[in-house]
């Protein structure tokens, strides 16, 4: 048995060249190098920036380098006062709000803005359809609290889950959302034809959430 396995491995070796030309060498290691393991850890084009970044600016300040001590620190007064400077003359970065809150509302495809919300709520009180105008302002304050990213909304949020979430950032309006939003199902899904009072409390309560700062939270995004 022995044997037999040492004559294997004599041939096994006497079939590997063991003295490769330079082109067969080169294959080899490009082979080898283009294995997943070696293909994995390759740094990245942005390691490979930061780190020739990282190591300019540590041979400005090594010793014998350009930056030393008092020069050192001008340098980073003069960076981080380019960027104040940037601040005020650009103001600060703006978030993208184009699309911002558009989509189902309370179970309905809803691409109307709050202000096209509101708009359609006085029509329909012109009118006195205060079924109407009630939904449509409801959803409204629903719509603005999307667009200014306080409580989102999706297509299974109902109107007291919104309310209850619209609470927490805005807790001495507690009662009343979840009034409004009471108002909002009882004319949208049991056939109410709603009142100018409930309609009017409505349009006091969106008129003061429409621009009010949040109490306690930045947001309540879920």
């Amino acid at each position: 048995m022995i044997a037999v396995a040492a004559g294997a491995l004599t041939g096994l070796i006497l079939d590997v060249p063991v003295d490769p030309d330079g082109d067969q060498a080169r294959q080899w290691l490009i082979d080898e190098l283009s294995k997943p393991e070696y293909l994995a850890a390759k740094p990245t084009l942005w390691d490979q920036i930061s780190q020739a970044f990282w190591d300019w600016l540590n041979s400005l300040h090594a010793p014998g380098g350009v930056l030393q001590g008092p020069l050192l620190l001008l340098v980073v007064l003069l960076v981080a006062a380019a960027i104040v400077a940037a601040f005020f003359i650009f103001g600060r970065p703006r978030r993208n709000r184009g699309g911002a809150g558009i989509g189902a509302l309370f179970g309905e495809d809803e691409g109307r803005t709050a202000e096209e919300l509101r708009r359609s709520a006085g029509a329909a009180a012109a009118k006195a359809d205060w079924a109407l105008a009630i939904e449509e302002l409801f959803r409204s304050i629903a719509r603005r609290m999307t667009e200014r990213v306080i409580v989102s909304t999706s297509p299974g949020t109902t109107a007291r889950g919104f309310a209850l979430r619209a609470a927490e950032a805005f807790p001495t309006y507690a009662s009343r959302l979840l009034d409004s939003a009471a108002s909002f199902d009882s004319v949208r899904y049991l056939g109410e034809s709603g009142s100018e009072a409930q309609y009017i409390e409505l349009v006091a309560l969106e008129a003061e959430l429409r621009d009010a700062r949040p109490a306690g939270i930045a947001a309540v995004v879920r």
